[in-house]
């Protein structure tokens, strides 16, 4: 995963589309058998060998030759034996890891619940109140939509645009994405200071192309929309007529905002989101959004400057304020109040809301309910819930673990660093300086953040979402103007993901991710290089990817290469680019090498970093001696077979073209190969030679590092 904003971000704890959890790692179908694999890649089962941890052998299939198809090889049995199971629509390690974890929080959840003589006002009596409250349904049908109702009144007493605008910034409060995105967050090339910051948003489909394209896929998801649209309004009362007419303004009002909306390809440059104007100028160029008066309804008067990421896209959104008819718009407000809650309202909601996203993403049945409110649980009270993780899921002894392998990876990129043979003095100076700068968090923050000012109870799970959105919006807000909090995180402790936050300069790894498969402080060092190293790698080289690589050692969106060196990085970047636009997982329909690029070059060079890391760790145990075999396998082999076995992953046909659309990260099986297609470590681990499909021609090659 790349960068972590710190805007507000509590409206998926009940929202509509929480189809895709984490953004490191969605894998692709299975490809087809190929060669049969030679004895010396493939050791025969009845071999007599040291048994391992963490690497599954019998998930090998080994009718396949590694060098033909290494994704097939290294898990197709996995494959063929793990369906996607009917609430999912893909099925991982990921998954098999969040289970495990979901089991622990769950108990951790219902112990918490069962204590209703908990202090009011600690960790546990806040989790418990807010859990129980989303799993007592009988209360939430008895009571419906009535929480909801002052917010639907306010919106309903809307009589001129000046009070549009009020509730525009209501609905930012209680962060419902209607129009756009607001909030504070690190000014980018000013990394000591916050600022406000404004993004485009306001749709309901994940993409601005899923209004705009006209293929059949395109076509039948706008038809479930349309559909999600009209239920959900006759549910709140309308007429099927009614219900109709507001169906289809929302669909035009969402239409005109993705027409304006940047591509998730356009959204990649930093510098072009980057566009700093005074709160003066905000004001002049989009008058009908009242700038002044919006940022005081906002609780940030106290702003001289805004960023705004997409000023065609806001000048857009100053003409739909300015144009369209105001019913039409408080028809638009109050779609996206309902829809933002919908998980938080009776069944019926619920079940409208799951069946637009089996059309998404392919999910056969809806996940039961305790799953569904953990992850809102975790998602609202993250850092309250993690302190009650983190003391049953993670050793001091697992992070000591982690920390020193990511000082041997940190080791391993600076050498690659010192001895890359394409990057001037000046600029490998300036890398350095930013690797050394790197800040690394593992685990759990260091300072826990402060619920005390959030009143949860058990009377209203609605009423509770409603007032955890509310103060976490205020407290992203009160950021204005204070010192950079350093210890703050993006993920909660229990998510199974990690991330690199450029503004920060820092990468992260919450103790979620820290567990088997993915880490096991038990296993051989192969296993855990190749696995969590590989992830460990791959953030900490998201500092140079085509993004990443404009930020400085501090933070600043700063350009410090030189030109030579820009156009030699961006030349060897454009040959990942058209590698990954090759791969074709589903008739029609291929990688986009533009919008994947960040992930792609961070899979690239974190994995060339890592092996080197390994090689350094090898050499530190066995000198110049033998390197035992494990499970008949060399630590190279075990190395490559941990990255391959973490990535198998079943997907349904609907899921990957939405991947394949909104995703920055490329289907799993061409996050498997893509790299070692390049790599000739691997191609001497396996003993693989030019002419097979795992092994890429000399002159067709990408290095970055």
């Amino acid at each position: 995963m790349n960068y972590v904003s710190f805007l507000p971000r509590l409206a998926a704890a009940a929202g509509v589309l929480a189809l895709a959890g984490c953004a490191a790692n969605k894998p692709a179908a299975t490809t087809a058998p190929a060669a049969a694999a030679t004895a010396a890649a493939a050791p025969a089962s009845t071999e007599p060998t040291v048994k391992g941890l963490s690497i599954d052998v019998a998930d090998i299939d080994r009718s396949v030759s590694p060098c033909e198809d290494f994704f097939q090889y290294s898990g197709g049995l996995w494959l063929k034996n793990n369906p996607i199971p009917g609430y999912a629509s893909s099925w991982g390690p990921r998954n098999l890891l969040q289970d495990r974890n979901q089991a622990l929080m769950r108990r951790i959840l219902e112990d918490a619940a069962a204590n209703t003589g908990a202090a009011k006002g600690t960790n546990t009596q806040k989790v418990g109140d807010f859990y129980a409250s989303a799993m007592d349904t009988a209360v939430i049908e008895r009571t419906g939509i009535a929480p909801l109702k002052p917010e639907l009144d306010r919106i309903s007493a809307v009589k001129d645009r000046r009070g549009l605008v009020d509730v525009i910034a209501r609905q930012k409060q209680l962060q419902t994405g209607a129009y756009f995105q607001a909030g504070v967050d690190i000014d980018e090339k000013n990394s000591t200071q916050y600022i406000v910051g404004m993004a485009q948003g306001g749709l309901t489909l994940p993409d601005r192309d899923y209004y705009l394209k006209d293929d059949a896929r395109s076509k039948q998801i706008r038809e479930a929309y349309r559909t999600y649209l009209r239920n959900t309004f006759k549910q709140l009362g309308d007429n099927a007529a009614t219900a109709q007419k507001n169906a289809a303004t929302v669909e035009r009002l969402e239409t005109r905002l993705a027409k304006a909306a940047r591509t998730r390809v356009e959204l990649r440059d930093p510098q072009a989101n980057y566009n700093k104007m005074t709160v003066a100028a905000a004001s002049k160029r989009y008058p009908q959004l009242e700038v002044p008066r919006l940022l005081t309804d906002l609780q940030l008067a106290a702003a001289k400057e805004v960023v705004v990421g997409q000023p065609a896209f806001f000048d857009e959104v100053n003409k739909v304020i300015q144009q369209e008819p105001l019913a039409d718009q408080k028809t638009y407000l109050r779609w996206h109040l309902v829809r933002s809650v919908a998980s938080a309202l009776p069944k019926a909601y619920v079940d409208e809301t799951f069946r637009f996203s089996q059309v998404l993403g392919g999910a056969k049945s809806q996940t039961v309910r305790w799953k569904r409110m953990l992850a809102a649980t975790d998602a609202t009270l993250g850092e309250a819930f993690g302190q009650l993780y983190v003391d049953k899921a993670f050793s001091p002894q697992a992070k000591a673990k982690a920390l020193e392998m990511v000082a041997n990876v940190k080791e391993s990129m600076a050498d690659h660093i010192r001895t890359n043979t394409w990057m001037s003095p000046a600029t490998k100076e300036e890398a350095l300086k930013k690797l050394n700068a790197l800040r690394v968090k593992i685990g759990y923050p260091d300072v826990w953040k402060d619920y005390s000012a959030l009143s949860i109870s058990r009377e209203s799970y609605l009423k509770n979402v409603l007032a955890a959105r509310q103060w976490d919006y205020q407290d992203n807000a009160r950021k204005l103007g204070q010192p950079i909090d350093r210890n703050e995180w993006g993920m909660t402790p229990p998510t199974v993901n990690a991330y690199y936050n450029p503004p920060m300069n820092e990468i992260v790894f919450p103790a979620g991710y820290l567990q088997p498969p993915f880490f096991n402080p038990e296993a051989d060092d192969a296993v855990n290089y190749g696995a969590i190293g590989g992830v460990i790698g791959h953030e900490m080289t998201h500092g140079f990817d085509d993004q990443g690589r404009q930020y400085d050692s501090q933070g600043n969106l700063r350009d410090w290469w030189t030109q030579t060196d820009n156009d030699e990085f961006n030349r060897r970047a454009a040959v990942v680019g058209r590698q990954y636009d090759a791969f074709s997982p589903l008739d029609s329909v291929h990688v986009n090498g533009k919008l994947t690029m960040g992930e792609n070059l961070a899979d690239f060079a974190g994995l060339t970093i890592v092996y080197g890391a390994l090689q350094k760790q090898l050499q530190k145990q066995y000198g110049d001696g033998p390197r035992p075999k494990i499970d008949g396998f060399t630590p190279e082999q075990r190395f490559f077979l941990a990255w391959a076995q973490l990535r198998r992953t079943n997907i349904r046909p609907e899921a990957l073209r939405q991947q394949i659309l909104t995703d920055p990260h490329s289907p799993g099986q061409y996050r498997t190969i893509g790299p070692l297609m390049n790599m000739p470590e691997f191609y001497q681990a396996f003993g693989c030679q030019q002419g097979q499909k795992m092994v890429r021609a000399e002159t067709d090659r990408a290095k970055i590092w």
